[in-house]
C-alpha cells in the first residue's frame, strides 16, 4: 500500500499537480533519501518511454488510415493483384503525387522515431554512449590566459613558450612529496603543469601513462612546491556500499568545484568490475578527480559520464591505484619511495565544510601541453 501511495506522489510531483508546500516537503524527502530519488528518475524515464511509444502508435494509425483510403479508391493495390499496370501508375502519380508525398513524410517520421528508439535501447560504441570528462582544448587555453593575467607580475607562466595546450582535467596527491594521480586521457600531450586552488602553477613530470587502466602518475618537480608531510585523507581499498553518500572535488571551471551524490551501482559501464556508477553531477574537467566517502577516504577516480542520462557518472575504484603503484614498484625504483595514505582518514568526524577545506589543498588542475 505504501509503495502505491509513493508512486502516486511521484506521478503528481512529475506532473506538477502538487501544492507548493507539498512539493517542498517531497523535494526535501527526495534529497535525503537516495532510493526515492532513484525511483523519481526511473519513473520519469518510464513516462518518457511511454510517451514515445504512444507517438509511434499514433503515427502507425495515421499510416493505416492513409493506406486504407488509398486502397479503397484504387490508387494503390495489394500484392495479390496483377502488377502489369505501369501506365495506370504513371497517371495516378501525376494525379495524386501530393497525397503520396504526405504519406511518405509520415512514414519517414515514423522511421525516425523507431530509429531513435533503437539507438536509445540498443548497445552502441563507448564513444557515443560515454563522454570523457577532460576539459576541451579551447577552455583550457582560455583558462591559461586568465591565469597568466592574474599572476602577471607575480610569477612567470610554467608552460614552455611555443607549447600548445591540448587538454586538461583534475589530479590529486597520493603522496605528499608531490606524486599525483589522474586519468591517462587527461594527458593529451608530451608535458603537463598543475595548478593549485590559489592559481599557482607548478612544473610536473609525467612518470607513467597506462592507457589500459586509464590511469597516469605525475610528479611535481618545482622548487616552489612545498611537500605535505601527511595527507589529510586516506585511500580506501574496499568499495563503498550501495547508496553510500559520496562527494567530489575537481576543476570543471577555473576554480575548484564541490559536488555531492551517492553510489548507484557497484559496477561501471556495461558491468565493468574495475569501476562503479555514481549518481552526481560531473562535467568536462572532472576527469581524474577524487571521489570521497563521508569519512574523507578516497574511494574512486572520476573518468566518464553517460551521455544519454543525467547524472550517471563512472569512476575507477580506488583499489586500482594500489594495483598500479604496486606494479610500478616492481619495475621502477622511483616508485619504491611512494607511500600511499592508508589507515583512518584525519577527515573522519569533521563536518563537510572542514573536510573540503583540508582536502582541496591536495587537488590540482592539470593542463597538458605539446
Amino acid at each position: 500500500m505504501e509503495d502505491i501511495l509513493l508512486l502516486n506522489s511521484i506521478e503528481r510531483y512529475l506532473d506538477g499537480r502538487m501544492l507548493d508546500d507539498e512539493r517542498s516537503f517531497f523535494e526535501e524527502l527526495r534529497s535525503k533519501n537516495p532510493s526515492i530519488d532513484e525511483m523519481v528518475v526511473e519513473h520519469k524515464l518510464f513516462q518518457q518511454q511511454m510517451d514515445t511509444y504512444a507517438d509511434i502508435r499514433n503515427f502507425k494509425d495515421i499510416l493505416h488510415s492513409v493506406h486504407s483510403k488509398l486502397s479503397s479508391t484504387g490508387e494503390i493495390r495489394s500484392s495479390e493483384e496483377p502488377e502489369n499496370f505501369g501506365g495506370k501508375v504513371i497517371q495516378l502519380w501525376n494525379r495524386y503525387k501530393k497525397t503520396a508525398a504526405i504519406a511518405a513524410s509520415i512514414a519517414g517520421i515514423t522511421a525516425l522515431f523507431i530509429s531513435a528508439l533503437a539507438i536509445y535501447f540498443s548497445p552502441a560504441t563507448d564513444k557515443s554512449e560515454l563522454q570523457r570528462l577532460s576539459r576541451m582544448i579551447d577552455e583550457v587555453k582560455a583558462s591559461q590566459q586568465i591565469t597568466n593575467n592574474k599572476l602577471n607580475e607575480v610569477a612567470e607562466p610554467k608552460i614552455p613558450k611555443g607549447a600548445t595546450v591540448k587538454a586538461g582535467g583534475t589530479a590529486f596527491l597520493i603522496d605528499g612529496k608531490g606524486y599525483l594521480i589522474t586519468n591517462a586521457h587527461v594527458l593529451e600531450g608530451s608535458g603537463a603543469i598543475v595548478v593549485d586552488k590559489d592559481g599557482h602553477e607548478y612544473n610536473s613530470t609525467i612518470l607513467t601513462v597506462d592507457r589500459k587502466t586509464d590511469l597516469a602518475v605525475l610528479k611535481i618537480d618545482d622548487k616552489d612546491f612545498k611537500p605535505i608531510k601527511n595527507l589529510p585523507y586516506s585511500i580506501r581499498r574496499m568499495e563503498p556500499d550501495l547508496g553510500a553518500e559520496l562527494f567530489t572535488l575537481g576543476y570543471p571551471r577555473d576554480e575548484i568545484v564541490y559536488n555531492m551524490g551517492y553510489l548507484s551501482a557497484k559496477t561501471g559501464y556495461k558491468g565493468d568490475t574495475s569501476s562503479c556508477q555514481l549518481s552526481l553531477t560531473a562535467n568536462p574537467g572532472n576527469s581524474g578527480g577524487p571521489v570521497f566517502n563521508k569519512n574523507g577516504e578516497v574511494v574512486g577516480i572520476i573518468t566518464t559520464k553517460q551521455t544519454q542520462s543525467e547524472d550517471v557518472v563512472f569512476a575507477l575504484k580506488s583499489n586500482n591505484i594500489f594495483r598500479l603503484i604496486d606494479s610500478l614498484k616492481t619495475t621502477d625504483t622511483l616508485f619504491k619511495k611512494v607511500k600511499l595514505p592508508k589507515g583512518t582518514s584525519t577527515l573522519k568526524n569533521m563536518d563537510r565544510v572542514s573536510q573540503v577545506k583540508k582536502a582541496e589543498n591536495c587537488v590540482f588542475l592539470v593542463k597538458a601541453y605539446k
